[in-house]
This record gives C-alpha cells, sequence and structure tokens, in this order.
C-alpha cells in the first residue's frame, strides 16, 4: 500500500505538539509585537484623516502632510534630528568595535572582566539616571567646572548652552553604550581560530598586523550588519535621552522629531498631525535600510539578508 507523505499543515501541527512548550514561551512576545507594533500599522491611516473621539474620522487626504512640510519649524526640527543622529550612529560607531579590540588585546583577564563589568552597567541605567547624573556632574557647580576653576577658566553650565548641548548628547550616549554595543565584535574577536594568531606569531606579524589583518577582517561582517540595522532607527535620535536633557534655553538646538511628536500628539492633542510626521520618519527608515543593504551588497557582497 503506497503511504501518502504528509502536508506541510499536518507537519507543521505535529512539530507544534512536540515543540508546544517553547511556542508558548513565545506567545507573549508575539502578542506584544502584534498589539504594539502590528496592530498601529493599520492606524497609521490617520494621518490621512480629521481625528475626531465621537464621530467617524473624515478624510483630509494630504492635508497634514503639507502642513508638516510647509512649517519652518519642522524644518529646524529635522535639522536637529539629522545632526543628533549623524553624531550618534555614525561618528560614535567605529568606537564600539575599536572598545571590543582594545579589550581583547588585554593581557591580564581580572582586568579585562572588570573593564567590561564596569562598561556594561550605565545600559542598565534608566535615562532618568543618566540625566541626573550628567547635569550634576556638568552644572555650573560639578566636577567639570571645578576642575575648570583650578585652570582658573570662567565656569559653563553646559546644560543651558546650545553650543555644548549636542555633543553632552554624544558623550552619555557614548557612557552608556560603549560597553554593550561593543559585545557583538568581542565574541566574534574571541571566535577567531587560535591557529590564524599561531601563524601570524610564526611569520613574525606585530600585534598590530595581526589586528589589521585577521581581525579587522573577522569584524567586517558584523559592523556592516549593525550599521544598517541602525540606520533603520537614524530618525529616532533617542526620545528618552533628550526628553530628560531638554529644557527652555536649548530646546530649539535638541528638538527631534520623536519630542515634536509627543509634544503635538499627546500635548496639543493633534493625533492626526502627529501620525503624519511618525508615518514619514518610518518610511525614511526604510528606504534607508533598504538602500544601505543594497549598496552594500554591491561594494562588499555582504548584507543584512
Amino acid at each position: 500500500m503506497q503511504r501518502t507523505n504528509p502536508s506541510r499543515l499536518q507537519t507543521g501541527l505535529r512539530r507544534l505538539r512536540l515543540d508546544w512548550v517553547l511556542y508558548a514561551l513565545l506567545l507573549p512576545t508575539l502578542v506584544y509585537f502584534i498589539i504594539f507594533r502590528v496592530i498601529p500599522i493599520w492606524n497609521m491611516r490617520l494621518a490621512f484623516y480629521n481625528f475626531s473621539g465621537r464621530s467617524a474620522w473624515t478624510w483630509a487626504g494630504l492635508k497634514y502632510f503639507e502642513m508638516m512640510f510647509g512649517s519652518p519649524l519642522m524644518k529646524e526640527i529635522l535639522l536637529n534630528t539629522l545632526i543628533i543622529s549623524l553624531m550618534k550612529y555614525v561618528l560614535l560607531f567605529p568606537f564600539f568595535p575599536l572598545f571590543a579590540i582594545l579589550l581583547s588585546e588585554m593581557r591580564l583577564n581580572r582586568l579585562r572582566k572588570f573593564t567590561q563589568v564596569v562598561s556594561y552597567l550605565p545600559h542598565f541605567l534608566s535615562w532618568v539616571v543618566i540625566a541626573g547624573i550628567w547635569i550634576s556632574f556638568l552644572s555650573k557647580t560639578g566636577a567639570v567646572n571645578q576642575i575648570r576653576g583650578l585652570f582658573g577658566l570662567t565656569p559653563i553650565d553646559y546644560m543651558t548652552d546650545k553650543g555644548s548641548i549636542r555633543w553632552v548628547l554624544f558623550f552619555s550616549e557614548g557612557w552608556r553604550s560603549l560597553g554593550w554595543d561593543s559585545i557583538i565584535y568581542f565574541t566574534t574577536i574571541l571566535s577567531i581560530s587560535p591557529s590564524l594568531y599561531e601563524a601570524a606569531d610564526i611569520d613574525g606579524a606585530s600585534r598590530f598586523q595581526m589586528v589589521r589583518y585577521i581581525v579587522l577582517p573577522a569584524l567586517v561582517t558584523p559592523m556592516v550588519t549593525m550599521f544598517i540595522l541602525n540606520l533603520g532607527f537614524f530618525l529616532n535620535a533617542g526620545f528618552d535621552q533628550v526628553l530628560n536633557f531638554t529644557n527652555a534655553a536649548v530646546n530649539s538646538s535638541i528638538e527631534i522629531l520623536d519630542t515634536y511628536i509627543y509634544s503635538i500628539g499627546i500635548g496639543q492633542g493633534q493625533y492626526s498631525l502627529a501620525t503624519a510626521v511618525g508615518l514619514v520618519k518610518g518610511v525614511f527608515g526604510v528606504m534607508l535600510v533598504l538602500l544601505t543593504h543594497v549598496t552594500s551588497k554591491r561594494l562588499t557582497g555582504t548584507g543584512v539578508w
């Protein structure tokens, strides 16, 4: 008697019965993404409607997009977002693999482990706590100005100085993320075969040459992948960070799209305009990821997929 091959549905159901515990553990994550990621996509249509809490939404067409692109304030906010994102996602990016390389070159294991723990800890602090530390550190009576006073320099209130506040965001982001974001590069270095180092040592290669010809080529793939993925969040620029560091004196220099969406959406109740801004931001992020992926594929042969 000829046996019939099971269908894909039957095979899937059998695997589901066998691994039901794993799927049960995955269920809360799926529910979270469906509620907070998938369903909101459908409600992005609010960008094309006039919102009403008591009656049906009425069609508005491109009204809110015209308001957004025609506003001088939007141009200033977009410029702030691009500058801050460039500093955080491009200028800061090389320091993560560099820090991983420096960690791997430490000969004392105890010192390396201590450095790792210390560098990882800030990642687990909320931006409320981090902002409190940095505001205290950079105030007129803080540690930085006390050091400046020793050299006879005039105190600077960095938190209200428009020329300094973006660099405060840059360095506080680096302090928080340096250790954590270097983990993927550090594990990549640890996975390199010791035989490569032994062969290079026999050939008389220096430590610098080993890093250049063994370590750096191994880091290319994770660096390209992480850079492309980060570009998807290029217009985010760090809502939590900016919200905690902003004040009336510097708001015009660091107000970004996310804080603007929060202000007009939650603060002023302009839900349709806020949705339009969020929609443009999301579409632009997807376009950046696709463009960078295609470019990387052509130049290096490596992309996200």
